[in-house]
C-alpha cells in the first residue's frame, strides 16, 4: 500500500509511521509513505498557502492554487490510487470504508487547515471523510486514523490476518471482553467458560457478550448489522438478565 499525504506539516506523518506496528509494516516494505506539501507549488517568497476569505469572515482559507497543483502531482505519482479529502462535511468514517479503502494499492489524502478548503479545491477529491462530530487544528489526524484503520487491514501487517476478524466493528458489533493471566485475582476472575477448553461453549459465550456489550453501548448498531441465526435467542437471554439484574 502506498500512501500519500498532502500536508503542509509532513513531519506529523514521518513520525507516525516510525513507531509500532507501521513501522514494522513500512520495513517488511508492506507500507509506503510518502507526502506533498503545497508550499513547493507557491510562487511568492513568503510560500503563501491561504488568504481571507471573500465576503468576510473570521480565519484563512486555503488557497486552490497550491492545493490543486499538488492533487494533480500526487495523481501523477499514484494515477490509480482514489484522492481522499478530509473535511467536517464528509462522509463518515467506518470499518466498512476502511476495509474498502484497504483494497487499493494507493490512497492520497488531503489535509487541510485553518478555515478549510477554497470549494475548487473539493472537485479534484474523489471523496470527502469526517472522523466525528467535532473539530480538530487540520486534517493530519483524521488521516492518519483513517491510515491507521486501513494499514492494519493489509495482509502481514499485523503478523496474523486472524487478528482483525474478530475485532470491535469486523462484523457490525462490537468486541467481546478478552482476558489473560492470571485467572484469577483481587479484582476478579476470569469467566470459567473461557478455562473450559470447550470451544464450542466458548464460541457461544463469545458471540453473546459482544451482542450485550452492543446492546448496552452501541444499540444503533444493531439495527444495521446481520443477526447470525442463533443471535435473537442470544438477545433474549440477555434482555431477561437485564430485566433481573434491575429487578
Amino acid at each position: 500500500m502506498k500512501i500519500l499525504f498532502i500536508t503542509l506539516f509532513p513531519g506529523l506523518i514521518e513520525d507516525n509511521f516510525s513507531h509500532s506496528i507501521l513501522k514494522r509494516g513500512r520495513e517488511a516494505g508492506l507500507i509506503e509513505v510518502f507526502s506533498i506539501d503545497p508550499r513547493s507549488f507557491t510562487k511568492d517568497r513568503h510560500r503563501t498557502v491561504d488568504d481571507t476569505p471573500f465576503g468576510g469572515g473570521a480565519g484563512m482559507v486555503l488557497k486552490p492554487e497550491p492545493f490543486i497543483a499538488a492533487i494533480k502531482k500526487a495523481r501523477e505519482t499514484l494515477p490509480d490510487a482514489p484522492v481522499v479529502m478530509l473535511s467536517p462535511d464528509g462522509q463518515t468514517f467506518s470499518q466498512g470504508k476502511a476495509v474498502e479503502l484497504a483494497k487499493n494499492k494507493g490512497i492520497i489524502f488531503v489535509c487541510g487547515h485553518y478555515e478549510g478548503f477554497d470549494e475548487r479545491i473539493k472537485a479534484f477529491a474523489d471523496m470527502s471523510l469526517s472522523i466525528g462530530d467535532y473539530v480538530l487544528t487540520g486534517g493530519e489526524l483524521p488521516a492518519l486514523v483513517i491510515s491507521d484503520a486501513v494499514c492494519r487491514l493489509l495482509p502481514g501487517v499485523l503478523g496474523a490476518f486472524e487478528s482483525t476478524e474478530a475485532e470491535s466493528f469486523s462484523d457490525g458489533l462490537l468486541e467481546y471482553p478478552q482476558y489473560t493471566r492470571p485467572a484469577a485475582m483481587e479484582e476478579g476472575e476470569v469467566p470459567a467458560v473461557l478455562l473450559s477448553g470447550d470451544h464450542a461453549r466458548i464460541s457461544r459465550w463469545r458471540r453473546k457478550e459482544s451482542l450485550r456489550k452492543t446492546l448496552e453501548n452501541r444499540p444503533e448498531l444493531l439495527r444495521e448489522v446481520k443477526l447470525q441465526q442463533d443471535d435473537g435467542k442470544l438477545l433474549l437471554e440477555i434482555i431477561k438478565e437485564q430485566m433481573k439484574a434491575h429487578g
